[in-house]
């Protein structure tokens, strides 16, 4: 089980994206724009993040690049999941820390599969267990 920050400006697809990390044991929280991206971030300290690239107030590149450039959140991997599918986004996004790139229509049971690869890596693990109290 991780915390899954969703950020997407879509509220279907937030939806359809809760309801199934939800029905696979995950704690999720959601966003609308890269601003609050950053704020729960800080709030909530998720395990994961999964987030479109194109999103009001900020974009999702701006919020990676926020994220990775400082020592507190830059080993929270990251999801990209967005229609951008030019060679260019995809490259810069892993170049700038994205831990995966996934590109929109998607399948949902895939990022599932891809949520719980990173979730269950060795780094999240030993990181949600240091922040349980006892």
């Amino acid at each position: 089980m991780a915390r899954v920050l969703i950020a997407d400006d879509d509220p279907l697809l937030r939806a359809l994206l809760e309801h199934k990390l939800a029905a696979d044991g995950h704690i999720v929280i959601s966003a609308e724009d890269g601003g609050e991206v950053l704020e729960l971030v800080s709030e909530h300290r998720p395990d994961l993040i999964v987030m479109d690239a194109m999103m009001p107030v900020m974009d999702g590149f701006e919020v990676l690049r926020r994220l990775k450039v400082g020592v507190e959140y830059s080993d929270i991997p990251v999801i990209m999941l967005t229609a951008l599918r030019r060679e260019a986004d995809i490259v810069g996004a892993l170049q700038l820390g994205a831990a995966d790139y996934l590109v929109k229509p998607f399948i949902p049971d895939e990022l599932l599969q891809r949520v719980r690869r990173l979730a269950d890596s060795p780094k999240v693990q030993t990181d949600d267990r240091a922040r349980r109290p006892g």
